[in-house]
């Protein structure tokens, strides 16, 4: 497969690093999209060359349809594009304002509009692309106190399987990975007790882990997976099944 480049969003966060480092592994020259200023970009990028690493950095708002139209500019063509941005702000329905559902919505959905949109129309004209969305057990099964995060991780994949069909005839396929609960800093964080009884709920026993996230998005970046179109992966080590 020739090199290929691709723009991950919330490349610099601990799935992102790790889908980074295996897109760059397969041979593609890799940007890191995130929010983060460039002064913290250009350390990213410092410590991951320190690596062995050779990462492009951009700063994207991901709610900013403009911003994003702006960073995807300065990238140039896009042959894959993962995105990947997410935040959650949990709260019972009750209690969840309209603040923090607008900000779900704008980071883990409206994003995927706003960095599909500048780097669809290059795929059209190249004959080839790959757009992979990162959404969430949570997105397909539910979950208490995630009526936003659930919405916006469900209406990724409906986005998905609405544009796989526009496209598929032009060589671009577009498809939806379903992550279960990964030993990310941001899980690792959690009280011990309580990530105990998680993964008590997940029947292969452990948390799953980022380059295994990162694995399955390089693969449905190959060529290899040109006949994947407008699926959702499951990787939640069992946890929910359907």
């Amino acid at each position: 497969m020739s090199q290929k480049v691709a723009v991950v969003t919330g490349g610099t966060g601990g799935i992102g690093t790790a889908i980074c480092k295996k897109l760059a592994a397969a041979g593609h020259k890799v940007w890191a999209a995130d929010i983060a200023d460039d002064a913290k970009g250009a350390e990213w990028v410092a410590a991951r060359k320190a690596e062995g690493f050779d990462f492009g950095y951009v700063r994207a708002d991901v709610t900013d349809t403009e911003g994003c139209a702006a960073a995807i500019a300065k990238v140039g063509p896009v042959d894959i594009l993962v995105n990947n941005a997410g935040i959650t702000r949990d709260a019972v329905f009750k209690k969840l304002s309209k603040v923090d559902w607008d900000a779900v919505m704008g980071t883990n959905l409206d994003s995927v509009f706003n960095m599909t949109k500048p780097v669809i129309d290059g795929m059209l004209e190249r004959g080839w692309g790959r757009i992979i969305n990162i959404s969430s057990i949570n997105g397909q099964k539910g979950q208490f106190g995630q009526t936003n995060y659930s919405a916006a991780k469900a209406g990724m994949h409906g986005f998905t399987k609405a544009l796989a069909q526009e496209t598929a005839k032009k060589g671009i396929t577009v498809n939806t990975i379903s992550p279960g609960y990964i030993g990310t800093d941001m899980v690792m964080a959690i009280k011990e007790e309580i990530r105990e009884q998680i993964i008590a709920g997940i029947p292969v026993g452990r948390l799953g882990k980022p380059d295994e996230i990162a694995a399955l998005v390089t693969y449905l970046a190959s060529d290899d997976a040109g006949f994947i179109t407008g699926s959702n992966v499951a990787i939640n080590g069992g946890q929910h099944m359907f």
